[in-house]
């Protein structure tokens, strides 16, 4: 595989018209999972995915694992347990940072939260170039942290994935444990490959001073991806890369920015992982910085562009084409919903004033 991705995946109910849960009369069922939106956003660029994940034996769980299945992801380490349920949860229509934005989780004694090191298949987990990982597993419970801690340990010989992991910070899975924030960043230390929001690095953390903040706090990762929100993003990159064996050179000896198009948006939720899906799949691919850095904007801004935690991703060329802009036509961009089915040369679609 390309990419294996273990987590929780969740139904996930939209409503049918903006306003608070209490006064919308239906919604539509979905999926949604952060790990999992990666796996489907990959397999939908053309990469072989697998997703590790534990559902109910119920309606909920069949339904999430043929959904992602369609998607082309290999669900067949997707365990089933017959003692509890699948997670579901329901949201309004609103912006995740909106006042009026409203979450209803259903997800204690989920049967994602019953991963162990004994009960999920690491060899599945372990059969792939990269292993990604979000900070949202380890707060589900004692078990999930201790599979996080044994994923995430050094080898001691032979091959193994990069550990790809996105810190997900999030506060209320963590109320009741006020050791979250350290746990993110143990977490993030033994990865080779992490994603944050600056935002998040200064509510887990409490680092207030930017990329390179967050970068003196993160040393070790070879890779360290800071998102700025619209603004862009930051990635740092040992160089050269580390050796096999020996010392490590001093991390951080390069760092580039690269800003964000400007992006009409429909709905927030799964942007982040868009944008991991988009920066995983050109490092597959063995791509420059810079457009591991725009392919990952490219991706956000199709989820940004459309309704729900998944949507479709821009056609490869299409892709390559609009990352490899020169910085005056990048700079120009302007992203709006629909732009994903912009036919090859169809250029006018995507507006570049």
């Amino acid at each position: 595989m390309d990419v294996v991705a273990l987590g929780e995946s969740m139904v996930t109910f939209l409503p049918s018209r903006p306003g608070r849960l209490a006064d919308v009369p239906s919604f539509e069922r979905t999926i949604g999972g952060a790990e999992s939106n990666v796996a489907c956003v990959l397999a939908a660029a053309g990469h072989t995915t697998r997703w590790v994940g534990r559902v109910g034996a119920d309606g909920f769980g069949d339904h999430l694992v043929r959904a992602i299945g369609a998607y082309g992801v290999d669900v067949t380490a997707v365990r089933r347990d017959p003692g509890r349920p699948t997670g579901v949860y329901f949201r309004t229509a609103g912006d995740r940072a909106g006042d009026d934005h409203e979450v209803a989780y259903y997800r204690a004694g989920s049967a994602a939260s019953a991963m162990s090191v004994t009960n999920t298949d690491l060899a599945a987990c372990r059969a792939a170039r990269v292993l990604h990982l979000t900070g949202i597993t380890a707060a589900l419970s004692a078990d999930c942290l201790a599979l996080l801690h044994e994923l995430t340990a050094p080898a001691p010989g032979g091959p193994r994935p990069l550990v790809s992991f996105d810190v997900n910070h999030r506060p209320g899975l963590w109320r009741a444990d006020p050791s979250g924030a350290r746990v993110l960043l143990t977490l993030a230390r033994r990865a080779g490959l992490v994603f944050v929001g600056e935002d998040e690095a200064e509510q887990a953390w409490g680092i207030t001073g930017g990329p390179a903040a967050i970068r003196e706090a993160l040393p070790e990762p070879d890779l360290l991806v800071v998102k700025q929100g619209g603004h862009g993003a930051t990635a740092f990159r040992t160089t050269p890369p580390s050796p096999p064996a020996g010392p490590r050179p001093p991390a951080g000896s390069l760092s580039l920015t690269e800003p964000a198009p400007r992006v009409t948006v429909t709905s927030a939720p799964g942007a982040g992982d868009a944008f991991a899906a988009g920066f995983l799949s050109a490092t597959l691919r063995g791509l420059p910085l810079r457009q591991r850095l725009r392919h990952g904007h490219l991706m956000a801004a199709a989820a940004l562009t459309a309704p729900g935690d998944l949507a479709p991703p821009p056609a490869r060329a299409h892709a390559d084409r609009l990352a490899a802009l020169d910085d005056t036509a990048w700079g120009r961009l302007r992203l709006g919903p629909g732009w994903t089915d912009t036919a090859e040369g169809a250029e006018e679609e995507v507006r570049t004033p």
